[in-house]
């Protein structure tokens, strides 16, 4: 874990203006900075950059953070390869994780370096190769590849000769050749040779740019007809997905990812201008696929062959995307004539027919979900249809999206012919909660009424948007807090232990990977819904934020109040409970309405 000490530093020495602007012209308006927002197309500029706040916002389609999140938004990176690229930008050396031997994470560290230097260096070998090899160009023409695609891929050709790489490499016996899997140790024999040999090359990039593997397609009759780069410290198949790198722009354009089964699928839509395409890597799509998939863009595709391998190949990467959906993110599934995949039927159809069958053929995972279970059993019997919650059941309770897995549900239920309620007893084995004709008002024991949702909403906004008002915060230890209102007294109490009050992006950074991180982004986007939210605020605006304390201090006193009422006439109070009962009444009547 990168220590938050460092994330606060990080992000007071950044600029998130600067950061910004580097990827997206901003226009000074006001207060604030502008710009057309780079996550969603749209004419009017909606992407508000705060420099006081050091976060932006974006009015259209809710997108917001700080510079380490926009980073990671707009490259598509984990939090800490965010990090990283930024505190290089500004010459600044990330710690590293505590370790017990830190020794031997630099020479890890320096080792993968190396490593990279050596794929980067084996890449421009292949390349310059490729121009000398008129059987691997004739192959790349024949796929209809030009020389300016190839050149984007980075394409290129391994010649047939067994120790090609040492033209290179002088030091051919280095173990690192080894370890980056360009280069096979026979153990027997104790003699080495390239792993790949007479095959057009595909660089496999990470989302830094960097070379971590190869994929080879065999020229000829040889097997494997595609070999990749087996696992090593730079490259774990389950991780990454080809074209990732050369795809980011069209796919923030777009709004969407295509996911496919080969390199040269990727490369022959890219060749017809769908340059959003992606492959996996001679493996099954995993939920970390689907998780990096899903930080790149709203839309996703999956495309497989209509063969029984493909169905096999997309079912599987349905069950790995459940525990990762979100409300918000679609999942479609397409699935094209046996007879062709992504590249030929591109070719012999062209890009408007291909991107039709995406628009009019492809399927939601909802859809394909209920189509591909109901299918499986006979939805005419009872035997059937209990067949169908037996085979739903464990794939339900993986579905990470509450909206979403309510709506699947509740059409199974319908197909089953019962009520959801009763579907959910059966699926979950949890009696679904009594429905009362009327309202009840009256508080369970040990418990108190909730409080107003939208007023602590707004609290937090404005603490969120203002931390040094944190101090006009004062809820006391003795009353209960849960929740919305737990959040909003831990946001008080971290700003009140700073000598400096943090900016709104250091505090956000501050929680996340917390339970409450999930909290505040819905609370954001709920709130800020107005650019007027957004602006720097006035004291008629930190008067309203002090009677929102006050107005909630009243309402936490009045359930503690009704809780002790409650208990008193259960089962009776102690002499502790009795006198704070009587501070509690003297405070709310000495309190404003």
């Amino acid at each position: 874990m990168i220590p938050q000490d460092f994330v606060d530093q990080l992000l007071s020495r950044v600029d998130l203006v600067d950061v910004v602007d580097r990827y997206v012209p901003l226009k000074k308006a006001g207060q604030n900075y502008l710009a057309c927002c780079p996550f969603h197309k749209e004419k009017s500029p909606s992407f508000t950059v705060s420099p006081s706040k050091q976060f932006y916002h974006c009015f259209g389609c809710g997108a917001h953070g700080s510079a380490i999140g926009f980073v990671m938004e707009y490259q598509g990176l984990g939090f800490v390869d965010a990090v990283k690229l930024l505190a290089e930008s500004i010459g600044m050396q990330v710690p590293q994780v505590r370790t017990a031997n830190p020794e031997a994470s630099r020479v890890a560290r320096e080792r993968q370096m190396s490593l990279e230097e050596a794929m980067q260096l084996a890449a421009g070998y292949y390349k310059q190769q490729l121009k000398s090899a008129p059987v691997a160009i004739s192959y790349l023409k024949g796929r209809g590849v030009s020389g300016e695609v190839a050149g984007r891929f980075g394409l290129g050709y391994a010649p047939g000769e067994w120790q090609n790489l040492q033209a290179v490499f002088p030091q051919y016996q280095d173990d690192k050749l080894v370890d980056a899997g360009l280069v096979i140790f026979n153990e027997e024999s104790g003699k080495r040779y390239d792993r790949f040999r007479e095959r057009v090359m595909f660089p496999i990039r990470n989302q830094r740019g960097a070379i971590i593997g190869f994929g080879g397609r065999v020229l000829g009759k040889g097997e494997p007809k595609y070999l990749n780069s087996p696992e090593t410290v730079l490259f774990e198949k389950g991780r990454e997905l080809y074209g990732l790198y050369e795809a980011r722009q069209a796919i923030r354009e777009k709004n969407r990812v295509l996911v496919v089964e080969g390199y040269m699928d990727v490369v022959a839509l890219a060749q017809y201008g769908i340059s959003y395409a992606v492959a996996t890597l001679g493996t099954a799509t995993t939920g970390e696929h689907v998780r990096k998939l899903m930080r790149h863009a709203d839309q996703v595709y999956f495309c497989f062959d209509g063969d029984k391998a493909g169905q096999k190949a997309a079912w599987r990467a349905l069950e790995n995307s459940l525990p990762q959906l979100q409300d918000g993110k679609a999942l479609n599934f397409l699935f094209l004539p046996s007879e062709h995949d992504p590249d030929s039927y591109v070719r012999e159809f062209g890009a408007e027919a291909f991107e039709q069958q995406l628009a009019e053929h492809s399927l939601p995972l909802s859809v394909y979900f209920t189509r591909e279970l109901t299918g499986r059993v006979d939805m005419n019997t009872p035997e059937g249809r209990a067949d169908l919650i037996k085979q739903a059941s464990p794939l339900l309770a993986q579905i990470a999206a509450p909206a979403l897995g309510f709506m699947i549900r509740k059409r199974l239920a319908e197909l089953a012919g019962m009520d959801v309620d009763d579907f959910d007893m059966l699926t979950t084995g949890k009696k679904a909660p009594e429905r009362k004709g009327k309202r009840e008002y009256r508080l369970p024991e040990e418990s108190y009424r909730q409080i107003n949702t939208p007023i602590v909403h707004k609290q937090i906004k404005w603490l969120l948007m203002n931390p040094a008002w944190a101090c006009d915060v004062s809820l006391p230890d003795s009353l209960p807090l849960s929740d919305e209102l737990a959040c909003f007294a831990m946001l008080a109490e971290s700003v009140q232990q700073h000598e400096q009050p943090p900016n709104t992006a250091q505090l956000i950074e501050g929680l996340r990977g917390t339970p409450y991180e999930g909290l505040i982004d819905s609370v954001l986007h709920q709130a800020m819904q107005d650019p007027d939210e957004f602006a720097d605020p006035g004291e008629d605006d930190r008067i309203q934020f002090q009677h929102g304390n006050a107005r909630l201090l009243k309402m936490l006193r009045e359930a503690q109040v009704e809780r002790l009422k409650l208990k008193d006439r259960n089962e009776g109070l102690s002499p502790e409970e009795k006198a704070l009962f009587r501070e509690l009444l003297r405070d709310l009547l000495g309190s404003p309405p």
